[in-house]
């Protein structure tokens, strides 16, 4: 069993939410029994190796790390000129121009040799992945490692792809859940698929199922569980948890309960909280993540004059029910 390889006695894994999760949170998860983890897509090799060891330090459970395997970003000069003129006048409304050009700030995962090496090293005991998979070495090596490994999934051709890659579990993202969608291509069709719905559809997939989206109570855990899943993954549980590394203005925006699916934000389809950002068109937003340059810089300057409608607040469709306290009084609602 899944669970059993871990070492997760209760069935909740604590997503990794790239800028939200820390060490104390994943920690704090792996110690009360469910599975706690780290988002470093946003990281390099020797900071993430920093979290992870920071992590081990306050736990002997196994944790999760998960990293991004999108392809890099086809540059389109015109296109992006084009998307940085549109936001000039936000920019205007605090006094600065916009950056001169968007930057690649995330390495994907294929092309991060010392990421790998990292995770090799340090053996967390569990590697996600998003947006696709690595290739076939990579994972082999990090199966060698040990490492039990996930892929996630919002259709049944992804699944199928992870099953093919000899995974060890798959992530079922329902069209509700927070963050950035899992599609392996951003730019196929998205059937748009609830977590039920989702879980129904690979229920004889053939390996075990986590369900995500929309999961923010301990009904909503059985109900996942009464799918076919062996766990729930969650995350806008937890961004209000005391180790969250969540900003003020995101912790009050989860208060709002509307949300919406945007590429504006990064250049992939992502839910976030609504507001200035996520509510504008976002048909010609370059690829990701060149979008996520300016809108960072953006939202630096607006926040730094109290306008905080330039977030890049991730957040699911149930947010407003998000409760606030320590992850293990979180992971206590939320264990069947």
């Amino acid at each position: 069993m899944l669970l059993e390889r871990i070492g997760v006695a209760v069935p909740v894994v604590q997503a990794p939410m790239a800028g939200v999760t820390t060490p104390a949170l994943a920690a704090a998860v792996a110690n009360a029994g469910g599975l706690g983890s780290l988002g470093v897509a946003a990281m390099d090799a020797a900071r993430a190796g920093q979290e992870v060891r920071q992590t081990r330090a306050l736990t002997a459970a196994r944790f999760n790390v998960n990293v991004f395997c999108h392809r890099p970003p086809r540059r389109d000069a015109a296109q992006e000129a084009a998307w940085l003129d549109a936001l000039a006048q936000d920019f205007a409304r605090f006094g600065v121009a916009p950056p001169a050009a968007l930057e690649d700030g995330y390495r994907p995962f294929a092309l991060d040799p010392d990421m790998l090496a990292m995770l090799l090293a340090e053996k967390p005991g569990v590697v996600s992945f998003h947006f696709g998979l690595p290739p076939a070495d990579q994972i082999a090596a990090l199966k060698d490692s040990g490492a039990v490994l996930l892929g996630s999934a919002t259709n049944l051709a992804d699944a199928q792809k992870i099953v093919a890659a000899g995974l060890d579990g798959i992530v079922a993202q329902g069209w509700q859940a927070g963050g950035h969608r899992g599609l392996f291509d951003e730019n196929g069709p998205d059937e748009r698929l609830e977590t039920l719905d989702l879980l129904a559809v690979l229920k004889d997939v053939g390996l075990p199922l986590i369900g995500a989206g929309a999961i923010m109570s301990r009904a909503d855990v059985q109900a996942v569980l009464a799918a076919g899943a062996v766990a729930a993954q969650c995350g806008t549980a937890f961004p209000v948890a005391d180790e969250a590394g969540t900003s003020a203005a995101h912790r009050a925006a989860l208060a709002g309960g509307a949300t919406r699916m945007t590429r504006a934000i990064s250049g992939r389809p992502a839910r976030g909280v609504e507001n200035l950002i996520s509510s504008r068109d976002d048909s010609a937003a370059p690829d990701y993540p060149l979008p996520y340059s300016a809108l960072k810089a953006l939202h630096g300057v607006a926040a730094k004059a109290g306008e905080n409608g330039y977030g890049p607040f991730w957040a699911g469709t149930e947010c407003a029910r998000a409760q606030a306290g320590m992850a293990a009084e979180i992971l206590a609602r939320l264990a069947p």
